[in-house]
């Protein structure tokens, strides 16, 4: 199976930048990174010590529901190109380990399917989801702070 790692949209990522409402309401938050290691969920690289910023409430689903979570997430405040068809783990992944979550059609979690992964084993974790008939897509988050990372497709 043939997988790839899913970046926000630049349409929605241009409207944070332009000061549109985030999942709460809110105009994201602008700063400047105080040190590398922020995560973009655009471009699926790191923020560097010294770029500005952007910090804002996401929800990663089409409507709110009670499993459409909702959390902080990070954005380079500048253009930055999106992340177009990663096949691999994207480079912003800097920590040991994530948890990786299965998610059906209806944007439900699939009790049962989330986990913490060791970084390496993403795709092996995210293919054996999708190999599963009851699984749209994989969501991956961090695993100290539950934080929206991005998706993961068949491709």
């Amino acid at each position: 199976m043939t997988i790839r790692f899913v970046a926000l949209k630049t349409k929605d990522v241009e409207r944070y930048r332009a000061g549109g409402l985030d999942a709460n309401g809110q105009t994201p938050e602008r700063h400047v990174a105080p040190q590398d290691g922020l995560p973009c969920r655009h471009c699926l690289k790191m923020i560097s010590k010294g770029e500005a910023f952007h910090v804002l409430a996401h929800r990663p689903f089409p409507e709110a529901q009670p499993y459409a979570e909702v959390g902080p997430i990070f954005i380079h405040a500048d253009a930055c190109a999106r992340a177009e068809e990663v096949p691999d783990i994207p480079e912003f992944f800097g920590s040991p380990q994530y948890i990786v979550r299965g998610y059906g059609k209806t944007d439900r979690i699939v009790y049962g399917t989330g986990a913490v992964v060791a970084t390496p084993q993403i795709p092996t974790a995210a293919e054996a989801l999708l190999a599963r008939e009851d699984i749209a897509y994989v969501h991956v988050r961090s695993a100290t702070n539950n934080c929206y990372h991005c998706r993961i497709e068949r491709v």
